[in-house]
């Protein structure tokens, strides 16, 4: 299945998430903890030497150089090279009758790690992430003992050297899957798969596939499709495949497809949302008519001897769910309105008065919003056609004017109020878009933006 909505990270995007992990890793590294190391070893003509290096502290664990590479059909792998460490700690050596201890300054330089890192999704849609690979080599250890004899340091540093190195190329990989584990996948978790929009409806932004890796991205592909909190039903069109342009310039691109925005329509078509009343306490001032039969028995004339000076309610309701198209010059739509004009007698009860079939072409302008997608659509031509009247025969087109004015002034802002508080992007916590970008391709609107990560 095509997905509906495309996330597209670029080696920018990747850069500077980089950045992030690589500050925290760095933090993680510097509080690990190392074994006390403890041993012997014998020294011809001397004997036996016991030893012991206690109270190790990792004082600074530095990543002055590192890189994230994107591996095609495999995932990601970061580079670290030129790494170093510092540590303190205490020592003991024991020699027949000699005792002897004190401190010691340990810098682990040229420290090399790789980490190779697998990106899949779980069975709820949501992405993961876990290290299928990682290896460090360090080159070079240097240590500077206080104390007497230095003659038995140095052989006593030789003694412990490899076993030091060893205990911190393994000690740094643990630390690293821990972290990938505790902090990278919970974040990547924080991804709404399914997003509450309002009382009616929620968008699902599973994932259809694990996170596939290119040449030049990581792309993401996403059901994105909106769905009635009330009754999941399916939607009866498939996605079309999004023919993604090579932009490279934002950190992250987003790829909403016109089934993405079509299953909207399908979704609060079928929660009976699409159904809007309009009475006369809502029109505004400045509008110097009201809704009642006295108005319309100009275009009417049998309102007049039928309900008398009655006031009128209209109710439109959309037949079927809109369909909308998007191409090079935008997204536009062309729905079809039902409107029942109804005359509100003395008891308040509804008497139907006539039904009538409104069409109009619509465009919509789109942006990005705090991370939703907002819209706000312009009316242009519209068309009136009577489906069934029950007092009598009249000319449609004398009422065009007045339901213009009903439909701009009236419908129209609440309509972009509801698009003004927009539809959410699928983002995980903390991130904010900028330099957002708008284009339009063939069946799908493509969203380009830079991220700022707020860290807690």
């Amino acid at each position: 299945t095509n997905p509906g909505f495309v996330v597209r990270i670029t080696q920018t995007g990747l850069d500077y998430a980089h950045q992030q992990g690589i500050t925290v890793l760095e933090k993680e590294l510097a509080q690990l903890k190392l074994p006390d190391i403890s041993g012997d070893f014998r020294i011809r003509h001397v004997g036996k030497v016991q030893y012991e290096i206690s109270r190790l502290d990792l004082r600074s664990f530095h990543l002055p150089y590192s890189r994230i590479s994107l591996v095609p059909n495999v995932g990601l792998q970061v580079s670290i090279s030129n790494a170093f460490a510092e540590v303190d700690g205490n020592w003991r050596v024991k020699i027949h009758f000699i005792r002897d201890h004190g401190s010691f300054d340990l810098k682990v330089e040229n420290v090399y790690i790789k980490i190779n890192l697998k990106l899949g999704s779980d069975a709820s849609g949501k992405p993961t992430i876990d290290t299928s690979d990682c290896s460090t080599r360090i080159s070079k250890v240097g240590v500077h003992f206080s104390g007497k004899f230095g003659w038995l340091y140095n052989l006593f540093y030789s003694a412990i050297e490899s076993r030091f190195r060893k205990i911190l190329e393994s000690k740094v990989c643990e630390n690293v899957v821990t972290s990938v584990r505790s902090e990278l996948q919970p974040y990547l978790q924080t991804l709404p798969v399914t997003a509450r929009i309002d009382a009616k409806a929620g968008i699902d932004y599973s994932l259809v596939a694990p996170p596939t890796a290119t040449a030049q991205s990581l792309d993401v592909d996403l059901k994105g499709e909106f769905f009635s909190l009330d009754h999941r039903s399916t939607v009866p069109f498939p996605p079309l495949a999004l023919a993604f342009p090579p932009d490279h310039d934002r950190m992250v691109y987003f790829g909403a497809s016109s089934y993405f925005f079509n299953t909207a329509g399908f979704a609060y078509h079928a929660a009976g949302a699409l159904v809007f009343e309009i009475t006369d306490s809502m029109i505004p001032k400045g509008i110097d008519f009201h809704l009642n039969t006295s108005t319309f028995s100009a275009f009417v004339p049998q309102l007049e001897k039928m309900y008398p000076d009655m006031l009128m309610k209209l109710r439109l309701s959309a037949p079927s769910a809109p369909f909308l198209n998007i191409g090079p010059g935008g997204l536009s739509l062309k729905p079809v309105v039902d409107i029942q004009a109804y005359a509100i007698l003395p008891d308040s009860s509804l008497a139907p008065l006539f039904l009538l079939s409104l069409t109009s072409n619509v465009s919509a302008v789109i942006d990005v919003k705090s991370g939703h997608i907002v819209g706000n659509l312009k009316v242009g031509r519209m068309k009136l056609s009577l489906k069934h009247s029950d007092v009598g025969t009249f000319q449609v087109r004398t009422l065009q004017s007045i339901m213009n004015i009903f439909a701009s002034s009236i419908l129209l802002p609440r309509l972009n109020d509801r698009l003004d508080q927009g539809f959410p992007l699928p983002l995980p916590d903390r991130i904010q878009l900028s330099n957002i970008l708008v284009r339009f391709h063939p069946n799908f609107l493509l969203l380009g933006a830079d991220v700022h990560y707020q860290p807690q």
